[in-house]
């Protein structure tokens, strides 16, 4: 029988040890909501991210919203994941090996976790 966890992506700047704070601090482009939590005229595009996010997979890549805006909105320096939006070491679009999962996201497969 599996549990479940809630998962923090391997991409989170990790400040806390109890999840991801940038996802608890990423806000919808109307900035009213929660991020992936949008309630406004925008809601059918900014409550599904496909492709590059950034850190906490809350927001696409290049539109963070959380206090790491300024170094998550930055143009990537160096080598890049398959997509070219992230460092290599900091895959954050379906390719990356949690990436299906977002910060809103229970993994009851523990598939996740490597178990």
């Amino acid at each position: 029988m599996s549990t479940s966890t809630a998962t923090v992506p391997t991409s989170c700047c990790g400040r806390s040890g109890e999840g991801c704070i940038c996802a608890s601090q990423a806000k919808c482009s109307c900035g009213k909501q929660s991020a992936l939590k949008c309630t406004c005229e925008k809601a059918a595009t900014e409550n599904t991210v496909a492709g590059a996010r950034c850190s906490c997979r809350a927001r696409p890549v290049g539109q963070c919203t959380c206090d790491r805006a300024a170094t998550e909105n930055s143009d990537v320096q160096g080598s890049t994941c398959s997509c070219g939006k992230r460092p290599a070491d900091a895959c954050s679009c379906e390719k990356a090996p949690d990436g299906g999962l977002l910060p809103t996201e229970i993994d009851f497969t523990t598939k996740a976790s490597g178990a």
